[in-house]
Formats: C-alpha cells, sequence, structure tokens
C-alpha cells in the first residue's frame, strides 16, 4: 500500500488550524509563540502561531470564539474550546511550546520585558489555568525558529533561523 500524500499547511502570524487527518502544519516564529496541540486517540492535532500576549481589556469579555487568535491568551483558549467541542480531555492532549526570541536588539538598561518574554510567560499561565500539561519546550533566544508539526505523529521539528 502507498503512503498516501499529507496534507501541507503554512501557518501564518495569528492563525490557528486544528485538523482531523494527519497533516503537516509549519510556521516560522520570532518572538511569537507556537503551540501544538495533539490528541493521539481522537486523532485530532492544530497549532496556533499567536503574536502578542493578551488581548486588550475591552476583549476579554467577549466570547473566546470572537476574540482574536492574535493574542496568545485567546488562541490558547479557542484551541480549548475545540478541543472541548471535539470531546478531547485536557489532560490527554499532548502540548508543546515554541518561541518566544528576542530578535529584535533590546537594550540592555530596559527594565521592561520583551514582547517575546511576555509571550513566553502568558502561554505557560494560560496553558496551566486552562488544565493543558507541557510535554516540551523550546523558549527564548535571540533568534527565529522554524518548526514543523506532524500531526498524525506529534514529531515536531525545529531548526533555528540565522
Amino acid at each position: 500500500m502507498a503512503d498516501q500524500p499529507v496534507l501541507e499547511i503554512y501557518l501564518q502570524p495569528g492563525e490557528l488550524q486544528l485538523v482531523a487527518e494527519p497533516a503537516v502544519i509549519r510556521t516560522v516564529l520570532g518572538s511569537c509563540v507556537g503551540i501544538t496541540f495533539r490528541h493521539g486517540g481522537l486523532g485530532f492535532g492544530g497549532m496556533c502561531h499567536p503574536m502578542l500576549p493578551t488581548a486588550p481589556r475591552h476583549r476579554r469579555s467577549l466570547d473566546t470564539s470572537e476574540q482574536s487568535t492574535r493574542f496568545v491568551d485567546c488562541a490558547i483558549r479557542e484551541m480549548a474550546r475545540r478541543l472541548d467541542a471535539l470531546g478531547a480531555l485536557r489532560h490527554q492532549v499532548e502540548v508543546k511550546l515554541f518561541g518566544g526570541a528576542d530578535v529584535l536588539p533590546v537594550h540592555h538598561g530596559s527594565r521592561r520585558a520583551t514582547v517575546g518574554k511576555l509571550n513566553c510567560e502568558t502561554a505557560l499561565r494560560v496553558l496551566g489555568e486552562e488544565g493543558f500539561q507541557i510535554a516540551a519546550s523550546s523558549l527564548g533566544g535571540t533568534c527565529g525558529v522554524h518548526i514543523q508539526f506532524n500531526s498524525g505523529t506529534g514529531e515536531v521539528l525545529l531548526r533555528r533561523l540565522g
């Protein structure tokens, strides 16, 4: 039996994708984070690529389905909502977290947290609040990464850029 072609998806910043069939989902991350979700038993896998840590206050009161997946908090909650609707139990979902680099020069005297650092902190906090356990991660640094997620196997290939 010949191997069937696998669906290939390129995820742009601010996008979220959840698939029921095996797929390879790719993206490039700088200060953004990429979060993969996989439920092997149900055969679902997906990734989100949020760019900013938290939605503005006036958007937080909206239903998550109406909020933008450009924000880490909204993207995680939207993925959780979609997985819940498919019958996935959160403790059975394999989650992997990548990115959050400081790709732009940082003034060494500055005490302000960078966007990359805030994205990482927000992702870790919201994943915990939503009941997800992180199986693997590669966060921070000063260079971007290209990640390739196989939703059928859960494997993530990471290549550092620069």
